[in-house]
């Protein structure tokens, strides 16, 4: 079921924990389970909100989301996605003083895989935060039909959280024999960046740990043919040995 934003009438307070913004794949919020449907205005408003896991300053969110705009004009802007937002009756944004933040209450998908991708990542194979991390949602692009230089610039520090992420993530399920879902983390990060080396030697290395030294030669040969074409370039020497080591 599709609802409009004025339609859900029930006090803030009530409703904090049952609203869920997603970011990746594309913009939804729902509330209860149902979609609410809001202008663009008020969706580019909380997504530059959801980015950041602190407040920040008005005259930042009115200069970044209105960048050809005088400060007035901007300022305005921004005063005006306040008021149309707060007619929904939703608890989607904390005021206070010159700073906004996203309600406390409101659940961020990108925040949540991007707490436990740094844990793992500070942690390393074996990490029990490891265990969290789910595949599909990191291969999910940060707003993937957004084009704004602000969406842009934290498209990619995702994109190489995520990458990183699953690299380990790969790493930590061979040693534990857990092979399928190893081969299956890696090639979402080879999908995600194929000229990244890392990516490749990952899932060369789950394959040569599950015994396929025919599969760990094909994605070798498929990936320095890439290289040849792409960047003229060879595997590294560490690439080469870890195929030849495996003879």
């Amino acid at each position: 079921m599709v609802v409009s934003a004025g339609s859900l009438q029930e006090p803030a307070v009530d409703t904090a924990s049952v609203l869920h913004l997603s970011v990746l794949r594309g913009f939804e919020l729902t509330c209860r389970g149902e979609q609410v449907i809001l202008p663009p205005g008020t969706q580019r408003l909380l997504a530059l909100l959801a980015l950041h896991d602190r407040p920040v300053l008005r005259l930042y969110v009115a200069g970044t989301l209105w960048t050809e705009a005088s400060e007035e004009r901007s300022t305005a802007n921004l005063r005006s996605a306040l008021w149309r937002m707060r007619r929904s009756r939703l608890p989607l944004v904390h005021c206070f003083g010159e700073h906004l933040q996203l309600h406390p209450g409101m659940v961020v998908d990108l925040r949540q895989i991007e707490v436990v991708a740094r844990a793992a990542l500070r942690s390393g194979t074996g990490s029990p935060e490891l265990e969290q991390l789910d595949i599909e949602l990191l291969t999910a692009d940060l707003l993937p039909d957004w084009y704004e230089d602000w969406v842009l610039v934290e498209r990619e520090r995702f994109r190489q959280l995520r990458l990183h992420a699953l690299e380990v993530l790969c790493e930590h399920l061979v040693k534990q024999g857990r092979f399928a879902l190893a081969v299956e983390a890696a090639i979402a990060a080879v999908q995600a960046e194929p000229l990244r080396e890392s990516a490749q030697r990952a899932l060369i290395a789950a394959h040569l740990a599950e015994g396929n030294l025919g599969e760990a030669i094909h994605q070798y040969n498929v990936y320095a043919r890439l290289l040849s074409r792409e960047l003229s370039l060879e595997p590294s020497s560490r690439m080469q040995e870890l195929v030849r080591a495996a003879h």
